[in-house]
């Protein structure tokens, strides 16, 4: 890399060269190290790739519209990072474990959760929207890079059980700065963890442009704690995948963790709370949507002779019943009952726990009036 790749402030003006399977156009590259771990991918899994790609970002424009007529609190929109989650979920296997962030809908969606489990939280009508277990999938994460701690821990306890499973861990560019992503590092490279370490590097965190934070390419952090660095074209579901099946073979061969950086990009917003249009351009959304990674598929598989608009129509279709069915579905969930937020605080009761109680009980005694049921104290104390 020589100086002119930079500007006056240090940040990288020239893109670093990442692993891409597939154009922004459809074209298909060869790749003599990442092809043979997709050769079982032909034009029709490829097409389940797309079908996931399309449903999720469905279903994340529902959530948005959702959040918007106030049927939720808030919304983390995937739009733009869709073949980087999806991707890397279809390389797992059932009994691998998922630390996903906020953001990780379509991870999810393939771990067979549905919709309306994603969506309870944040209609708040659950503390977390799944059960980790019969997913094999941790709810979200809100604290920034946590989830990296959990996955590594998780990963070490796979190995001293002798088992072949592995752990992957997602967060975005902004958590490599946080001191849980980089203890998460030392812990796995020192110890060998079977763990993935899956950055969507998406530009952005939040208003900040990941250039601020890092003047290197992220995949090289791996460097300094001894373990490989994959850089992919995260907007390409191909190369996403193939890079991840790398990654997990690795881990279950003993050989320790992997980096892998996936670079997309955000489309919309941080969340339904942020306005994107304080500190983005126009024009850097416009270069981005030309690396769209549901259109690129869909010009691979149309130069392959498969019938692309007939795929489309057919997708679209299962995309809108998905997305009708979560309307119905969220807009039907019943509120909870003010006490059940102390339901599952601690695995055991303790005396702590029960004087909240006591006194959250009390105070909700302070909106009974004649004739005023649970309905009026749940909307008077929780809304």
């Amino acid at each position: 890399m020589t100086p002119s790749d930079r500007d006056a402030t240090g940040l990288l003006t020239r893109p670093e060269p990442f692993v891409q399977l597939v154009t922004p156009t459809g074209e298909r590259r060869a790749n003599a190290e990442f092809d043979p771990w997709i050769a079982d991918i032909d034009l029709a899994a490829i097409g389940r790739l797309y079908r996931d790609m399309s449903i999720v970002r469905r279903i994340d424009s529902e959530a948005t519209a959702l959040q918007r007529q106030g049927e939720l609190g808030l919304w983390p929109p995937l739009a733009g990072q869709e073949a980087a989650q999806i991707g890397s979920a279809r390389a797992l296997r059932d009994d691998d474990f998922v630390f996903s962030s906020y953001r990780e809908h379509a991870v999810a969606w393939c771990r067979g959760v549905q919709p309306a489990e994603m969506l309870s939280v944040w209609r708040g009508t659950a503390a977390s929207g799944w059960n980790p277990f019969e997913h094999n999938m941790a709810v979200p994460q809100i604290i920034i890079g946590a989830q990296s701690l959990h996955a590594t821990g998780y990963a070490m306890g796979l190995a001293w059980e002798g088992s072949d499973a592995a752990s992957i861990s997602y967060f975005g560019d902004g958590a490599t700065s946080e001191g849980d992503v980089n203890e998460a590092l030392v812990f796995a490279a020192s110890f060998d963890a079977p763990v993935v370490f899956f950055c969507q590097n998406n530009q952005w965190a939040i208003s900040e442009p990941v250039g601020l934070q890092s003047k290197q390419p992220l995949a090289r952090r791996a460097d300094g704690f001894g373990m490989p660095g994959i850089r992919v074209d995260g907007n390409d579901v191909l190369a996403v995948l193939a890079a991840t099946r790398i990654a997990l073979d690795r881990a279950r061969r003993g050989d320790g963790p992997t980096f892998i950086e996936a670079v997309t990009y955000r489309l919309g917003p941080h969340t339904t709370a942020d306005d994107p249009k304080r500190y983005r351009t126009d024009d850097e959304i416009a270069e981005w949507r030309e690396r769209d990674p549901l259109t690129r598929v869909l010009a691979l598989l149309e130069a392959s002779g498969v019938d692309s608009a007939g795929l489309e129509r057919e997708v679209t279709a299962d995309a809108d019943l998905a997305a009708a069915e979560l309307r119905a579905s969220i807009t039907t969930l019943a509120d909870p009952e003010p006490l059940t937020v102390f339901d599952h605080v601690y695995a055991e009761p303790n005396t702590h726990l029960a004087r909240q109680r006591d006194h959250y009980t009390r105070y909700l005694a302070m909106f009974d009036e004649p004739g005023a049921g649970a309905s009026d104290r749940t909307e008077g104390t929780t809304r």
